[in-house]
């Protein structure tokens, strides 16, 4: 199996990558490792370190499971932000398209935090989810401990997943990075209404960073559908570390194939 580690210790943004076959779901590359080769792609050739990222938008424009090229663009910087672009390229089309938002902090006098993780127990009170055939490869890189909601694929009448979920091997890979590389590894909270597996494709993933966050540990992340008709979900995801902080908050616009 080919690390997230082994990846980016791979991994050169001035040469075309080969998604390894495990990290595959479906017909393309898993989501998440492209956004995160990406922001590792913007840090290695932005003209200076950058400070934390704040916000992104990222589109998914195709699937792919081919070779990859990855580009980055220094858009802007002002006093407190920096604005790059990512983009992602595969037999002349463009799969991925990622814009972001790094910022520097800034002295204010409103300070608040209305920010609560579920009220669930710690990943260590939780058995691990044994994965089954209808598993994609991708997932077998991660650990996951479902702890509150549904289960994917089991006809719930409420359409959220709460699990905690940590990598495999991150070690060595910038912490950002890595919280990119596992934000979205559970299925969309919609899959819980599934009666049986199908087909979902995460069309675009919108998220913001409030605070920093760590390599190594488990994160919960709870993901629900807001809304779903029409063949697509809107998304809420969020996660949050082992002491309760959260470090992501977004929205997702899934396509549901059921």
């Amino acid at each position: 199996m080919s690390s997230l580690t082994h990846i980016f210790q791979q991994f050169k943004a001035t040469e075309p990558f080969s998604p390894p076959s495990d990290w595959l779901q479906g017909r393309t590359v898993y989501g998440d490792l492209s956004a995160a080769l990406s922001l590792h792609t913007a840090m290695l050739e932005a003209p200076e370190e950058l400070p934390g990222l704040m916000s992104a938008h990222v589109s998914f424009l195709g699937p792919c499971s081919a070779s990859q090229t990855f580009s980055a663009t220094h858009l802007y910087e002002g006093k407190s932000l920096i604005s790059m672009v990512a983009d992602t390229v595969s037999e002349d089309r463009h799969i991925l398209h990622m814009v972001m938002q790094f910022a520097r902090p800034r002295v204010s006098k409103i300070i608040h935090d209305f920010t609560r993780m579920p009220d669930v127990g710690g990943p260590h009170i939780f058995p691990t989810l044994v994965l089954d055939h209808n598993a994609p490869p991708c997932a077998h890189n991660f650990e996951f401990r479902p702890a509150g909601g549904a289960l994917p694929f089991s006809g719930a009448a409420i359409p959220e997943l709460i699990v905690w979920a940590r990598h495999v091997d991150a070690e060595g890979i910038d912490s950002t990075v890595a919280l990119i590389a596992l934000a979205d590894c559970v299925p969309p909270g919609v899959s819980a209404c599934f009666d049986a597996p199908a087909l979902f494709s995460t069309v675009s993933w919108t998220f913001d960073l409030p605070n920093p966050s760590t390599v190594g540990g488990w994160f919960l992340i709870r993901t629900f559908s807001r809304k779903a008709g029409n063949g697509y979900s809107l998304q809420s995801l969020d996660v949050w570390d082992e002491s309760g902080v959260q470090v992501l908050t977004g929205r997702q616009t899934v396509a549901i194939f059921i």
